[in-house]
């Protein structure tokens, strides 16, 4: 096991690795930039250096930066949390070839499913579901390209090959508006995420987003940790998830969660992932593969008894699974509310200094955040401030626990959107379960404030 890990990343994750690692007996390196240099994270770390100004390319994307603090640290392994590097495989393989252990897949895992056309090639010969569409990027003959939608059928949405983040996403309605979109779409593609090549595929109408957790290890083991429902967003960027996917029966769930472990099997890979899919008329479509821990994994951790950063680091530190899927049980209901730093209606970020920060407590209430009172929130980075998960036996009693933390949950001196999570926890559709990806925007697009 090692006996010092590297954290490149910051924010609740960050804390969440270093609590990871200070249970194992594992000494932690933070890596923060001057804007962070009051978290938490930073203060509690066995070892903490400063990489850079508060701009994200001078300082958490700085690769050669975070490379010599684990070398000057004697860090044995590097952890790249979500978002930053994480699924970076230029990344991964340069820490690998400096001689450290990368927390997460190889280079060549992360390089093939950070390409949505390769990746949806991958899943096809591995007996995954996906979503009609084109055999690979479009090409440039504008007639081929036509055909391609008809033969799929309209709507159809265009997609960039690089892309990720609920970024890089047209719908087209319209055989007119096609050539267009793909223009524009592969333009965008380019300049966001070097990139330009674009698919398509058919948009379906009114899915759920359900996603499988898998977990495999570099011994040819591999298994699936249930399944979370995530179809609570807007504009792509995910509010609300939960475990087990409330009106899905078991046995649809299992058949796709068990060629997801298959599939890694297949195409050797290794550590955390997860399996996006839309769930459509009973029909499972795969659309992305996510290599690194996910922000909602504590849901899956509630309802399996499993700690999927503690996994993370015994993989990589070459470890088999201590279990089979035989072992694998979901017990209870377990919910996921982000908190943000943003109008809760409008989404306007609001960085600034907390004057008050009271999280709840009680049976089955679960907190993971960074923030404290007098913390002050830098404008520079995602608005996510933290999260609130709540376990219980059934979903009724997960929901009443969510709506109790939610009610003694108290920040001030900035803006949270704990008043849009209070409204939804209340709503019937909601509560009821099952709503669809598109169900939110409806919703606030009918609010009159």
């Amino acid at each position: 096991m090692f006996k010092k890990i590297l954290i490149a990343n910051r924010g609740e994750i960050a804390l969440r690795i270093q609590r990871a690692c200070r249970e194992m007996g594992i000494k932690s390196v933070v890596v923060y930039s001057e804007a962070d240099r009051e978290a938490k994270y930073v203060k509690l770390a066995d070892e903490a250096v400063c990489i850079g100004p508060p701009p994200s390319a001078q300082s958490y994307l700085n690769m050669p930066a975070i490379i010599s603090t684990a070398e000057v640290t004697d860090a044995e392994a590097i952890h790249p949390g979500y978002g930053f590097l994480s699924e970076n495989a230029d990344f991964a393989e340069r820490v690998e070839k400096s001689g450290f252990t990368f927390i997460g897949p190889t280079p060549e895992s992360i390089r093939v499913m950070g390409d949505k056309v390769a990746a949806k090639q991958a899943m096809i010969k591995s007996g995954v579901p996906c979503v009609p569409g084109s055999e690979g990027a479009l090409p440039d003959d504008a007639k081929t390209i036509i055909q391609t939608a008809r033969a799929i059928g309209y709507p159809v949405i265009i997609k960039a090959a690089g892309g990720g983040g609920g970024r890089g996403m047209r719908v087209v309605h319209t055989e007119a508006a096609l050539l267009h979109a793909v223009q524009t779409t592969r333009t965008e593609a380019g300049a966001a995420f070097g990139n330009p090549a674009v698919y398509m595929e058919k948009f379906l109408e009114n899915p759920r987003h359900i996603e499988i957790q898998v977990m495999a290890d570099q011994h040819k083991n591999a298994v699936w940790l249930g399944e979370r429902d995530c179809s609570m967003q807007r504009r792509h960027q995910k509010i609300i998830e939960e475990a087990p996917a409330p009106g899905i029966p078991r046995r649809v769930i299992e058949r796709i969660g068990e060629r997801c472990a298959a599939a890694c099997k297949k195409i050797g890979y290794r550590g955390a992932g997860t399996f996006e899919f839309l769930f459509e008329d009973g029909e499972f479509y795969f659309i992305e593969m996510n290599t690194r821990v996910q922000v909602e994994h504590p849901v899956t951790e509630w309802v399996t008894g499993i700690d999927i950063v503690q996994m993370q680091i015994r993989v990589a530190a070459g470890e088999k699974l201590p279990f089979t899927q035989r072992n694998i049980a979901l017990h209870g209901h377990a919910i996921e509310c982000r908190i943000n730093a943003e109008d809760p209606y409008k989404f306007t970020p609001s960085p600034g200094r907390i004057t008050m920060w009271h999280m709840p407590g009680g049976p089955g209430v679960r907190v993971d955040s960074h923030a404290y009172t007098n913390y002050l929130v830098p404008p520079n980075y995602d608005s996510m401030i933290g999260k609130i998960i709540v376990h219980g036996d059934t979903r009724e009693q997960a929901l009443a626990r969510m709506r109790t933390a939610l009610s003694e949950t108290v920040v001030e001196g900035i803006q949270t959107n704990i008043p849009l999570h209070r409204e939804l926890m209340a709503d019937a559709k909601f509560v009821e379960g099952g709503t669809s990806i598109h169900y939110l925007e409806g919703w606030l697009s009918r609010l009159k404030r």
